[in-house]
C-alpha cells in the first residue's frame, strides 16, 4: 500500500485564500504535525531500520559469495553465484530506498520551514520539535556508526597475512562501512531535525 503524499507547502502569498487566521492556523497545525510525524515518527524509524537490515543481509550474502569463490571448486562457485545474486538483489533496493529517504527528509524540513514562517503556535511547535525523538534517533545511529568504524579499523589492524583471506577483508571492512554509512545517515537525520527545532525555538 503506497504512502499518502507529504502535506504540500503553503501556497504563495498571492494565492492564499484562507478566510480567517484561525483557518490558516488549523491548516498549519495539521501540516506541521503530519510532517513532524513523517520525519521522526515510529513508521519512519521502522522503515529506516528495515532498510538498514536489508542492506546488512545483502552484504552478508555478498560476503558468503566471496568466501565460496575462494574455494575455486564448481559447486562452491555455483553456490557463491546464487548468494551474490541474492546479495545484490537486497543491496540495490535497500540503497535506493535509503537514498530516497534522505531526499524526503530534506523535503520535509523545507516544508516545515515554510509552514513555520506563517507564524508561531507554541503548543504545536513544541510537539513538532520533539527533542526526545531526535535524541532517540541520534544515540543508536551514533552507536552503529562507531561500531562500524571500529569493526573496519579493528579488523584491518588485527589482520595477519596467511591467516586472513581477501574475502575476509572484503567482508569485515565492507560490513563495517555499511554500519558506518547507515549510522551516519541516521545521525544526519537527527541533527538536521534538531537544527530546525533550534531555529524554531
Amino acid at each position: 500500500m503506497p504512502r499518502p503524499p507529504l502535506p504540500p507547502p503553503p501556497p504563495p502569498v498571492p494565492y492564499r485564500t484562507w478566510p480567517d487566521p484561525e483557518a490558516m492556523r488549523a491548516d498549519r497545525e495539521r501540516a506541521m504535525r503530519e510532517l513532524g510525524r513523517r520525519a521522526l515518527g515510529v513508521p519512519a524509524a521502522v522503515g529506516f531500520w528495515l532498510y538498514a537490515l536489508l542492506l546488512a543481509v545483502g552484504w552478508g550474502c555478498v560476503g558468503v559469495a566471496l568466501q565460496t569463490f575462494e574455494q575455486g571448486m564448481f559447486p562452491d562457485v555455483l553456490i557463491g553465484g546464487i548468494f551474490l545474486v541474492l546479495g545484490v538483489g537486497a543491496i540495490v533496493p535497500a540503497a535506493i530506498l535509503l537514498g530516497l529517504g534522505v531526499k524526503r527528509d530534506r523535503t520535509i524540513r523545507q516544508r516545515l520551514c515554510a509552514w513555520q514562517e506563517l507564524g508561531a503556535d507554541p503548543a504545536v511547535d513544541a510537539q513538532v520539535r520533539a527533542p526526545g525523538r531526535s535524541l532517540a534517533w541520534l544515540l543508536p545511529s551514533f552507536a552503529l556508526a562507531a561500531l562500524g568504524l571500529g569493526t573496519s579499523l579493528g579488523w584491518a589492524a588485527s589482520a595477519s597475512p596467511g591467516t586472513d583471506t581477501y574475502a575476509d577483508a572484503a567482508f569485515f571492512i565492507g560490513a563495517g562501512c555499511v554500519m558506518w554509512v547507515v549510522g551516519l545517515l541516521g545521525m544526519v537525520k537527527a541533527v538536521g531535525h534538531y537544527r530546525w527545532a533550534v531555529r524554531v525555538g
